[in-house]
């Protein structure tokens, strides 16, 4: 355990860039001994797995922005290695807690009294830890049994200067002239979001009203036990998909599960509101009688409106292969450029997007569609090992959480080899964009 919690600018930075460069020495030298015929593909899995492990080493000390730079190298479809980005999906809700003494400290700075003196019971050990905060299960005087979220020390303050750094590094990658800062933007309010826990309890009340019905589980926060930097919320009895996984369910349990997940995803999208905009694992309880318990409202996002709409465009474009609609969208959303000054290179990029496009709108053309198929998952893996874009970002800067929020959503179904109904989710999109999925796939 540690409550070591690095803030300086300088400690971070030097860790950061200390990492990476041990990172990157270990796979040049690999690429040269692969290249001398030393070395052949082999050991590839574990080396990956090693180098992924040195990494979250450091990061975990780091916690905050750092870890949920590791939490986004777990999403990955093809940019990382996947044993890389299975070492990192531990980043979700695996981190060594901090020291308890420290807990019972933040506890009393916060709420005004110790945790003993709060609740009936208070769990000094954390049974979740991942990147802004950890939790801890707790029984309120009046018997309902709750989950404590702390945030660790300092987080908010690490914010600007873990971004700072990550910009000046990004800028080495990218393009000269290429324009980053809304993305960074973009990342930097939606973790200062995240790090405000009475914004998060509110959303959890906003989520619990739009959803709370049979099949959807959500907890109650307990506002009279939470500040900007404690949580306190009902607790859901469940399991992560990993443990459920690991009970080799049937085929009509993860079906069960993977439409409950793909169902709450579409009904988000009905309401033209708030959209749950963190689909990994680690925010996703399978419940013992079969429901689904979402538990995180942290990253939450509300798109706008035109943006939004042109993005759900994309699927009906795609479907109809309507080259003429599918360019215009990309326009407008900044995926490609009206007057580039390559336009080979803008045309090579068009094709790629339209055809990752139309991998991810594959399951719509299908009554029932199959996440387990080998096949299309490859393919997901191959377009976004492909893409022709290198080092330009394109894109609205919206992109960064539509994409994590479908990616998520796909990659959790994969993993669990689901067959999902269609039907109700095509009904809700025909009902928002007037069109008709029957005509659609005739026509494509």
């Amino acid at each position: 355990m540690s409550n070591d919690f690095p803030s300086s600018k300088f400690e971070r930075g030097t860790r950061i860039a200390k990492t990476g460069l041990k990172v990157g020495t270990n796979y040049a030298k690999r690429y040269l001994r692969k290249k001398s015929g030393k070395e052949d593909d082999s050991g590839d899995g574990n080396f990956h797995a090693e180098n992924a492990k040195q990494v979250f080493q450091e990061f975990t000390k780091l916690r905050g922005t750092a870890l949920k730079i590791a939490q986004g190298m777990s999403m990955d479809q093809g940019f990382l290695p996947e044993e890389f980005a299975e070492v990192m999906s531990q980043a979700q809700y695996s981190v060594p807690p901090i020291n308890k003494a420290l807990v019972r400290s933040i506890i009393k700075r916060e709420l005004g009294k110790y945790p003993e003196q709060l609740f009936a019971s208070f769990e000094s050990e954390a049974f979740a830890a991942a990147s802004i905060g950890q939790v801890h299960k707790a029984e309120l005087k009046d018997g309902r049994k709750v989950a404590i979220k702390i945030q660790y020390p300092n987080v908010r303050e690490t914010i600007d200067s873990d971004l700072g750094l990550a910009k000046i590094l990004m800028k080495r990658i990218v393009k000269k002239g290429a324009d980053i800062d809304p993305y960074f933007d973009e990342v930097k309010q939606t973790l200062l979001d995240e790090t405000d826990y009475q914004k998060e309890g509110k959303q959890i009340d906003l989520f619990r009203e739009r959803f709370g019905g049979l099949n959807i589980v959500i907890p109650e926060w307990v506002e009279e036990y939470s500040t900007d930097k404690v949580l306190c919320m009902t607790y859901l009895e469940g399991r992560h998909l990993g443990e459920f996984l690991k009970e080799d369910p049937s085929q009509e349990q993860r079906n069960h599960f993977g439409q409950l997940l793909w169902d709450f995803f579409h009904e988000q999208i009905k309401d033209m509101d708030f959209v749950h905009a963190d689909t990994h694992p680690g925010n996703f309880l399978f419940t013992y009688d079969d429901k689904l318990g979402v538990i995180d409202f942290g990253c939450v996002k509300k798109f706008p409106e035109e943006f939004f709409m042109n993005y759900l465009r994309l699927l009906p474009t795609h479907l109809a292969d309507d080259e003429e609609a599918i360019r215009e969208l990309y326009k407008k959303l900044n995926v490609i450029k009206p007057n580039a000054d390559n336009p080979e290179h803008e045309e090579r990029y068009f094709n790629f997007a339209r055809n990752y496009g139309m991998t991810f709108a594959e399951p719509y053309k299908h009554e029932f569609f199959d996440f387990g198929d080998k096949d299309y998952r490859n393919s997901i893996k191959h377009y976004t090992k492909d893409a022709p874009i290198g080092n330009e970002p394109r894109g609205s800067q919206h992109f960064l959480y539509t994409t994590r929020v479908h990616l998520g959503l796909y990659n959790l179904l994969m993993k669990m080899g689901a067959h999902i109904d269609t039907s109700k989710s095509k009904e809700i999109l025909s009902d928002m964009l007037d069109v008709n999925f029957g005509e659609l796939k005739e026509a494509g």
